[in-house]
């Protein structure tokens, strides 16, 4: 297993000037549990789009193959993980797909972390047209995919009303080739709790997770990029797939937690905070991040 200081993780997501999405989610928590982290910005926005203005710059294919083609030439492109997240172009998801196959001829055994930002709560948020690319081109170059409840049905064309439903997705995701497969939250138990349900496939064994958490009563953006770079940074360094998904979860809910308490204080008594106001509080849960309180899960070992 590669050690902690030899990692090096290249990031390509959504960056914001201001507020907590893509990479400005991710590059905090990877540096902070010892990964070393360079980052290539998808786009680069004033604020996240839940602000009713946006400003700012998207990053074309071409550049992003320039970028790579520098880091190549100068020898700097031995990553050990590739994590990528929002990606709003058909061109740029594909161009994403070349990325993936230049870094793998420098390290066969780079770990790909695909978090496909697709949309959440039945509202899609990129174009329709990047699903056939995801399908056919970018999940099957997946190690790791990280996908909500409503991004898990999309991609695989299967409504997820019961585990079993679920379970048929995770198979769904292994058929394609992915090793691991993360529901990161669905809504099968109650309206008060989240159920995550995740797969490892290693030959012909599965073990499949499952851990309920607490439903927040407040709706957060960022948390699946922050969740997809945590997962990352603790199954790099732990190796324990059950374990990386509970101190995930566990580190998940204290960031909520605390993020809600100050919007609220924020708001005052007798009004709802707004998307300014429920900017996750990550810097502020340093500690919580490098001392996790692991989530209880359940395991369940096939062959």
């Amino acid at each position: 297993m590669t050690s902690m200081e030899d990692m090096r993780v290249l990031s390509i997501q959504s960056h914001v000037v201001h507020g907590y999405v893509g990479n400005r989610c991710a590059v905090f928590p990877l540096q902070t549990l010892g990964l070393e982290v360079d980052v290539i910005n998808s786009v680069d926005f004033s604020n996240h789009t839940g602000y009713g203005l946006v400003k700012g710059r998207v990053l074309s294919d071409m550049e992003l193959g320039e970028l790579i083609q520098g880091l190549m030439a100068n020898g700097v492109a031995n990553y050990t993980h590739l994590l990528t997240g929002y990606v709003g172009c058909p061109r740029f998801l594909r161009r994403i797909v070349s990325v993936v196959g230049e870094l793998r001829k420098l390290n066969p055994d780079l770990v790909y972390l695909c978090d496909p930002v697709l949309g959440d709560n039945g509202q899609l948020y990129v174009p329709e047209s990047l699903l056939p690319i995801y399908i056919e081109e970018v999940i099957p170059l997946a190690t790791i995919v990280t996908p909500n409840q409503y991004e898990a049905e999309l991609l695989s064309g299967i409504t997820i009303t019961t585990r079993a439903d679920a379970i048929r997705v995770l198979d769904f995701f292994h058929e394609k080739g992915v090793s691991i497969v993360i529901i990161s939250s669905t809504d099968l138990l109650s309206p008060d709790t989240l159920l995550l349900l995740a797969s490892q496939k290693n030959g012909e064994k599965k073990e499949q997770i499952e851990i309920a958490f607490p439903c927040l009563e407040s709706s957060f953006t960022g948390t699946g990029d922050t969740f997809a770079a945590i997962f990352l940074a603790f199954y790099s360094s732990k190796g324990d797939f059950k374990l990386a998904l509970e101190l995930t979860v566990g580190c998940m809910q204290e960031i909520l937690k605390r993020t809600l308490s100050y919007a609220k204080k924020l708001a005052g008594e007798g009004r709802e905070p707004t998307k300014k106001e429920l900017e996750l509080r990550l810097i502020q849960s340093r500690d919580d991040i490098l001392n996790p309180k692991g989530y209880p899960g359940t395991s369940i070992i096939l062959s």
